[in-house]
């Protein structure tokens, strides 16, 4: 059965650019698992089997087009396989922590089918309209 993530959780960077995964994941990155840019300005962390599923759609999105290989170029470039340590930490490349600017505080999102791991502002701005769709009780369309 795929992993499954779902929580929010706020962590932060220490000085080596390692990012603590919570507990509840980790059991999943046990050998490992790969990182990448993601929509939205996030970093994605993806178990193998997710990650494969993902380099399936790449292989697929640069047959439709120019700008779906350029766009396949940029996922792959700034995708990268990554170790967890037994204390559950894991190093963010600087050119990963630079796209998703992310500098001292991390909030970790379980994202279903894979972890998310965002600048607290850009969560903030990227979630509240969705958050407020919800308080107001409206169905999205």
């Amino acid at each position: 059965m795929a992993a499954r993530f779902f929580g929010r959780y706020e962590h932060s960077l220490d000085d080596k650019g390692r990012v603590i995964l919570p507990a509840k994941f980790r059991a999943h990155f046990e050998r490992g698992g790969y990182l990448s840019q993601h929509v939205d300005g996030c970093l994605a962390v993806w178990t193998e089997e997710a990650f494969n599923q993902q380099l399936d759609a790449q292989l697929d999105a640069q047959q439709q087009g120019r700008n779906q290989r350029n766009l396949s170029r940029v996922w792959s470039a700034g995708s990268e396989e990554i170790e967890v340590s037994t204390s559950g930490r894991m190093a963010i490349p600087r050119h990963l922590r630079t796209y998703a600017d992310l500098d001292g505080e991390v909030v970790v999102i379980g994202a279903v089918d894979h972890v998310e791991l965002w600048n607290p502002a850009a969560w903030e701005t990227k979630v509240r309209p969705s958050e407020q769709t919800l308080i107001d009780g409206v169905d999205p369309e």
